[in-house]
């Protein structure tokens, strides 16, 4: 698919409502029990990108935004601005915020990811789309410098060192990061009138997979 390596104005999705959906199958037994399976291993997230628009200049801008994106054509960048970090909101990236591998001697390359824990279980989410000047990374403790000990490819989230991690080290890293998505119709309708009364257009996002 067609992807644009550009941001949603972030100032356009703060205050959007949106975030993770899960698709269940469940299947209720004749003695009242339940079959539960999932056929996604990943949660895909939606919005709505209408909650933010405060202004009729925040409606222009989201117009020329979806008419360069032909609509649901071309995907682009989203800020999550309830999850966007590889920390708590409240705190900055440290290299050491989450583990993305393990050395092996040969291995150099390595995606970008975080770890969602409660209890003993924990979901593991490929990151993609880190911001760029945002990575940081270490090796066992170690913060690596940016540039000379490795390199991040922001439109994939593959973090490259230039010599393989030794057997067993941990490889870690911290960032700032986008969603993948894509608009969910190829239709915005608003009315000055509605706009000023308090009515903003519903519109409606969708994570993509890449």
């Amino acid at each position: 698919m067609s992807f644009h390596e550009v941001r949603f104005p972030a100032g356009l999705s703060f205050g959007s409502v949106g975030g993770p959906e899960r698709r269940t199958d469940i299947v209720a037994l004749a003695n009242g029990y339940e079959e539960r399976n999932t056929p996604w291993s990943q949660a895909r997230r939606r919005y709505d990108a209408g909650v933010g628009l405060r202004s009729l200049d925040d409606v222009a801008a989201l117009i020329a935004f979806f008419e360069a994106r032909e609509g649901q054509l071309h995907g682009f960048r989203w800020k999550d601005w309830a999850d966007f970090k590889s920390c708590l909101p409240t705190d900055e990236p440290a290299y050491e915020d989450q583990v993305i591998g393990r050395g092996d001697g040969h291995r150099t390359a390595f995606q970008l990811v975080k770890t969602y824990r409660s209890g003993a279980q924990a979901q593991v989410r490929p990151i993609l789309k880190p911001v760029e000047g945002t990575v940081r990374a270490g090796i066992q403790g170690t913060e690596q410098q940016d540039g000379l000990e490795y390199s991040v490819d922001t439109e994939t989230g593959i973090v490259t060192f230039t010599q393989a991690p030794a057997e067993d080290l941990a490889v870690t890293a911290g960032f700032e990061f986008d969603v993948p998505v894509r608009f969910d119709t190829d239709r915005i309708q608003t009315s000055v009138a509605s706009f000023r009364a308090g009515d903003v257009p519903n519109v409606p996002v969708v994570e993509v997979r890449l």
